[in-house]
This record gives C-alpha cells, structure tokens and sequence, in this order.
C-alpha cells in the first residue's frame, strides 16, 4: 500500500505542472497578408492539379521505359537449357 501512495504522489508531482498548457490564440494573423481562413469553406484546390497529374502519368511511362530497356539491353528472359 505504501508503494502505491508513493507512486500516485510521484504522478501527481510530476504531471502537475503538465496542466496548464499555453496555446496559440485562435485570432487571425495578419502578418503575412491576412487570414487564409474561410467561413466555412475548404482551402479549395492550390496550384495546378492537371499538371502534377500529368507530371505523375510521365512518371510511369517513363519508369516502364526504363525498365523496358533495360530488360532488353540485359537480354531478357532467359530460356532454360
């Protein structure tokens, strides 16, 4: 029982000082040109999506090119003897 008290106190003392915590006000900023909050809306989409998509379909050819390639250039599959 006394290892038990002991070990609630030691908690207590040193969770204590976790119970205030100090955050950042929920006020907007206005230091870097204003606040990129909206009333109830989503961030929307930023930047161009139809060219990372592109970017991304590039991406695959040119990794199955590549791989085309080399498989090739390494004699393919080889034929059991």
């Amino acid at each position: 029982m006394r290892r038990f008290a002991l070990a609630v106190l030691l908690a207590v003392v040193l969770l204590a000082p976790a119970a205030t915590a100090f955050a950042a006000s929920p006020a907007p900023s206005t230091i870097a040109g204003g606040d990129p909050r909206s009333a109830g809306e989503g961030p929307g989409l930023v930047g161009t999506p139809v060219v990372a998509i592109g970017i991304v379909f590039g991406l695959g050819i040119a990794a199955a090119a590549v791989t085309l390639a080399y498989v090739r250039l390494t004699g393919g599959p080889r034929k059991p003897d």
